[in-house]
């Protein structure tokens, strides 16, 4: 009889452990809604929206074999590394969008319901450059990876949906768009010039986003244009073992990828990396140097992604990179 009682309650029990473990779940994670498809994010109190598009995770050779033509030594080892689902921006943040967050005026317009309760007031404000050659309809430049994260925690308040920048392995696998040659493109079918802003063909200096060809994935200007941040630290050595991601407690150097209007076409190459340096504020006058601004990096900008499991907020607040003394 024992067992009988135990078996007819049985299904409520497993209704309330389902319950039980739903509630969990809600606290540790926030999932985006069942559709995986392309939206248009919406700034509210202002005109400006960022085209994000679905990118399916999954596993990948991140890095370059010994054998392509004008590898470096810090694209390897190869390395199999596996992605989860995410949105990425199809286009870089331009300066329009940044210089919303730069100046605040619209960031108590009535917000959209989100997933995500962050207070505005807790995100730093940004400082105007002290050297600005930002333009409307080009993207924004100058910008440091603090300030690049910054921006991404803004927007996580305003939509209540969780922002931030790549980690270098997301980076380069939207930019190959599952392709494992040198370029994200068939070089039978189009060319470096159809793709991408670089140093042959791009007058040096930065152009408006996605007047060339997007990848596979829909993106534009992963090649060149201006070099884009990611959350990862650099190393010369190229990669350990390790899957996680190395953000660095230093400064200097960390990590960009995609090259620029400014490099040759080897620099553009999907597992090509550059880093930051500390001429990037050579012109900076102020003591301590800017916290926002590398007057010296008109070729530096940033893409914005939305992972589709979202973490801890403890852990969130780790991808927005507090501010280093260094600066």
């Amino acid at each position: 009889m024992g067992n009988r009682t135990t078996d007819r309650q049985s299904p409520l029990r497993v209704k309330f452990f389902s319950l039980l473990l739903a509630s969990i779940l809600s606290v540790s994670f926030q999932f985006a809604p069942e559709s995986f498809h392309r939206y248009t994010q919406a700034v509210t109190g202002s005109e400006q929206a960022i085209e994000m598009v679905p990118i399916s995770g999954g596993r990948f050779s991140m890095g370059s074999p010994q054998s392509e033509a004008d590898r470096r030594a810090d694209e390897g080892p190869v390395r199999e590394m596996e992605v989860g689902d995410f949105w990425m921006s199809t286009t870089e943040i331009s300066w329009d969008l940044y210089e919303l967050f730069l100046y605040r005026e619209i960031d108590y317009a009535p917000q959209p319901r989100g997933h995500i309760e962050l207070e505005i007031d807790g995100v730093s404000g940004a400082t105007m450059p002290y050297i600005n050659l930002n333009r409307p309809g080009f993207p924004v430049t100058n910008i440091t990876q603090y300030a690049a994260s910054q921006f991404c925690k803004w927007l996580t308040a305003k939509t209540g949906y969780f922002y931030r920048l790549p980690t270098e392995a997301e980076w380069e696998y939207a930019c190959r768009g599952g392709t494992k040659s040198a370029y994200s493109f068939a070089e039978d079918e189009m060319t470096l010039d159809d793709v991408a802003w670089f140093r042959e063909n791009s007058q040096l200096r930065v152009h408006g986003s996605g007047q060339k060809a997007p990848n596979n994935f829909g993106l534009f200007d992963m090649h060149g244009n201006v070099a884009e941040w990611v959350l990862d630290g650099y190393s010369p050595k190229g990669y350990t073992s390790s899957s996680k991601v190395r953000i660095s407690k230093r400064l200097y150097p960390r990590v960009v990828r995609g090259g620029s209007f400014r490099d040759r076409a080897e620099r553009l190459r999907s597992a090509a990396r550059g880093y930051s340096r500390k001429s990037w504020k050579q012109q900076d006058p102020q003591s301590p140097k800017s916290l926002w601004w590398h007057t010296d990096a008109p070729h530096i900008g940033f893409r914005i992604v939305r992972p589709k499991a979202v973490p801890f907020r403890d852990v969130m607040e780790k991808y927005w990179i507090k501010p280093i003394k260094e600066y």
